[in-house]
């Protein structure tokens, strides 16, 4: 969703030859005039840009609402729900939709007590326990029987639609598609439905997927288990500490009535985005947005996070052992992608470490051999609040993380001791330019640079002005935040290291 990494330089190279002209003879004056919005009454907002190349449009709903946004206790909850948006409606996914709620009804209560059982702890009554699982194990499946497993997606793709989707980050969630230009009216009747009328059906089963998921991403991933322990050390106070899959204890013990108030409280016309790109026309979408969105009520923009992470006074470092091989991962506080400072720490981050011209590529990959991989990313977890600038290294069989560290820190301090040659800073902002441009050429990735734009950075037109900040970059504003932001003090590090058998 954010611009985590670099291309080879081949890509790139390839990339730069076949679209100088349009990277540098972008109309952004044009295309910023010919993007057209609309807010509706209930505080909607959509967000239309014609393209008629071909007959086909890209559509993305944008909720701002992410991973932070979770209630305590209940970590995870926005990537939960974000399931729960393709298990259909009243009117999809069911065969009969007023049997099915009385069975999930029943499947609530029964749920319910053996939460209330299970939280006693020591406590519970077990053979209690065991009449109440097989009770709600039997009543899951009595409502799972009038289920229409997949049948959002599956009419979606019959349709024609491709590249259906969504995702979660902690600072907002994301449901994305692709339509014949002709089954618009189609595809913003569904997508409307699914808003209006959710159905939180397999809500349960659904939580055995996402606990596997946590399995596989987090704990038998030693990257996903060190980068956890890593963000968790960094962010003290603020929830970008937390990941997005969430606690285990929290999975467990969701429940449908929780989600339906997660539900109501963020996912309001006025925390929500419409982009739509491609072959339509602007006034057909506002009419239609009026007949499928309009009858919405309108609901207070909920409140955006408040807490705010204290400055880091001392480096904080984890140590952590498993039989896999060892990994180097470390970051810094840096600020949101709002602040003026964030296009140059991203100019920093590529030259030190994105690419296979980086300082730290050419240094441990290629002459020392120390790593097989080595990489940074600018905004780790997310950015719309401040945030993080990670570095990682996977040390070659043999070799040293303490060496690989020391190589790491040696080239930072040569980015803060002196500006970078002109000729440098100039390769690295027509990288930038390039990079961003390919990612507008799309309607796909022009509806999401939109939507996130409109979200993250407050006003879709941000997005026409990042040229301009990244034209303004010199080699002192990079020396500058190098010295700002880099400090041990503001440092946070977490290496795997290889235990004994």
């Amino acid at each position: 969703m954010k611009k985590t990494s670099q291309r080879s330089l081949a890509a790139a190279m390839i990339f730069f030859v076949a679209f100088t002209g349009l990277a540098f003879g972008f109309d952004f004056t044009r295309i910023e005039k010919e993007v057209k919005e609309k807010t509706l009454d209930n505080g909607l907002k959509i967000i239309v840009l014609e393209r008629h190349d071909a007959p086909v449009a890209s559509f993305v709903t944008l909720a701002n609402v992410g991973g932070c946004d979770d209630p305590k206790g209940y970590s995870g909850l926005a990537h939960m729900f974000e399931h729960m948006a393709f298990k259909g409606t009243r009117t999809i996914g069911t065969e009969d939709i007023e049997q099915e709620m009385k069975l999930i009804a029943v499947e609530d209560s029964i749920y319910m007590e053996l939460r209330s059982e299970r939280l006693k702890g020591d406590a519970a009554d077990e053979a209690k326990l065991a009449v109440l699982e097989k009770a709600y194990d039997d009543a899951r499946e009595a409502s799972f029987k009038l289920v229409v497993p997949n049948e959002f997606s599956q009419i979606v793709e019959r349709e024609g639609g491709v590249g259906v989707n969504a995702g979660t980050s902690k600072d907002f969630t994301v449901y994305m598609m692709s339509y014949p230009s002709n089954k618009t009216e189609l595809w913003m009747r569904m997508e409307s439905d699914r808003f209006k009328n959710p159905v939180l059906r397999e809500m349960y089963k659904e939580r055995d997927v996402i606990m596997e998921e946590r399995h596989q991403v987090l704990e038998s991933s030693p990257f996903g288990r060190t980068l956890e322990e890593l963000l968790a050390a960094a962010f003290k106070a603020h929830p970008y500490g937390i990941s997005i899959i969430g606690h285990e204890s929290d999975i467990r013990n969701y429940t449908r009535e929780k989600a339906m108030e997660y539900y109501k409280e963020y996912y309001v016309p006025e925390n929500l985005v419409v982009c739509i790109v491609g072959d339509v026309k602007s006034k057909d979408i506002f009419k239609m947005a009026e007949k499928y969105w309009g009858d919405i009520p309108h609901s207070p923009k909920p409140e955006q996070v408040t807490i705010i992470e204290p400055e880091q006074k001392a480096e904080r470092r984890i140590l952590l052992e498993d039989p896999s091989q060892p990994l180097f991962t470390a970051g810094f506080h840096i600020p949101a992608a709002t602040h003026p400072d964030f296009p140059i720490i991203e100019a920093l981050a590529d030259h030190l470490g994105q690419g296979r011209t980086s300082l730290l590529y050419k240094k441990l990959v290629k002459e020392k051999k120390t790593a097989a991989q080595v990489g940074v990313y600018v905004g780790y977890p997310a950015s719309k609040y401040p945030t993080f600038f990670l570095v990682y290294a996977i040390p070659t069989p043999g070799s040293d993380v303490a060496d690989i560290e020391a190589d790491i820190w040696a080239e930072l301090e040569k980015i803060k001791s002196e500006p970078l040659p002109a000729e440098e800073v100039e390769k690295i902002k027509s990288r930038a330019r390039a990079n961003f441009i390919f990612g507008l050429d799309s309607n796909m990735g022009m509806a999401m640079q939109l939507a996130i734009y409109q979200t993250v950075g407050g006003n879709w037109h941000e997005m026409f002005a990042n040229i301009d900040r990244i034209n303004a970059i010199t080699a002192e504003d990079i020396q500058r935040v190098a010295n700002e932001y880099f400090g041990k003090q503001n440092r946070t590090v977490a290496i795997m290291e290889t235990a004994s058998k």
